[in-house]
C-alpha cells in the first residue's frame, strides 16, 4: 500500500494573524463598530512583529471586514449587501473596460434586472413613492443643459425604483450596475438632444407604476432601456 502524501503547508505569520482576527469577528467577540485591538496589543498577544499585524489588517480591510483610518484604530465594519458588492467594484470596472462583449452583457443584465424591479414597484409603490419619483423627474428636468447632473438624476430615478422593493440586496445590485454603467456613459445623451425622450419615458414609467399594472410598467421600462442602451459604449468607441 502506497503512503499518501499530505504535506503540511506552513502559513505566513500574517495569514495566521488574519485567520485569528477573522474568527474573532465571525464569533461576535468583535462586533460591528468595535475598535480592533491596537497593534501593540496584537503583537504581544500573538508574539509576532508589526509587519505581520499590518499585513493582516490590510487583508481584513480588503475583504471589507474592517475600516482603517489614518491615526485611528481600525474598526469592524457592519456587513451589508452594499458593502459586499462594493468589494467587486474595481474588478468589475476592469472587466468591462477590456471588452465590449462584457459591456453588452451588463446592458442585457440591467434590462433583465430592471424588468423585475419595475414589476415589484408596480405592486408595492405607495403615494409617497410616487411623489419621490416625481420629485426626481423634476430634478432631472431642472438639470437640462448640465450633463453630469442630468445623468446623476437619471441614475437616482432608477435606483429609487429598486428601493421601492424594500429588498436591500436589490438596492445594492441596482446601485452597483448603475455605477458601472456610468463609467461608460457617452455624451450622446446631451449632444443629440435625447434628454426630452428620457424625461417623457420617465413620466410614462411613473404613470405605469402608479396604475399598478405590472405588464404595462414592464413594457414602459423595456422601451426606455432598449432606446437608451446605445448611450453606453467603451471610451473611444462612441
Amino acid at each position: 500500500m502506497n503512503a499518501i502524501s499530505e504535506p503540511i503547508v506552513r502559513k505566513k505569520l500574517s495569514d495566521e494573524v488574519f485567520s485569528r482576527l477573522k474568527q474573532m469577528i465571525e464569533t461576535g467577540e468583535l462586533k460591528a463598530g468595535d475598535e480592533m485591538p491596537s497593534e501593540r496589543e496584537l503583537m504581544e498577544r500573538y508574539g509576532v512583529g508589526r509587519p505581520a499585524i499590518r499585513e493582516a489588517m490590510q487583508s481584513l480591510a480588503g475583504k471589507g471586514l474592517v475600516e482603517i483610518s489614518q491615526g485611528e484604530r481600525a474598526k469592524v465594519l457592519r456587513i451589508t449587501a452594499e458593502s459586499i458588492i462594493r468589494q467587486v467594484d474595481l474588478p468589475a470596472k476592469l472587466m468591462l473596460s477590456g471588452s465590449s462583449d462584457s459591456l453588452e452583457h451588463l446592458k442585457n443584465a440591467r434590462i433583465f434586472f430592471e424588468r423585475g424591479m419595475i414589476r415589484e414597484a408596480s405592486g408595492k409603490a405607495t403615494a409617497e413613492h410616487i411623489a419621490q419619483l416625481r420629485a426626481l423627474l423634476e430634478k432631472q428636468r431642472a438639470s437640462l443643459g448640465d450633463a453630469d447632473a442630468f445623468i446623476d438624476a437619471d441614475m437616482e430615478f432608477h435606483h429609487c425604483i429598486a428601493r421601492i422593493s424594500g429588498n436591500p440586496i436589490f438596492v445594492a445590485v441596482s446601485g452597483a450596475m448603475l455605477g458601472w454603467l456610468k463609467s461608460y456613459h457617452t455624451e450622446m445623451l446631451i449632444w443629440t438632444g435625447r434628454e426630452n425622450f428620457t424625461l417623457s419615458e420617465h413620466e410614462e414609467i411613473i404613470r405605469a407604476i402608479e396604475s399598478g399594472d405590472a405588464d404595462l410598467a414592464e413594457q414602459a421600462m423595456v422601451k426606455h432601456l432598449e432606446r437608451s442602451r446605445a448611450l453606453y459604449a467603451l471610451k473611444g468607441q462612441s
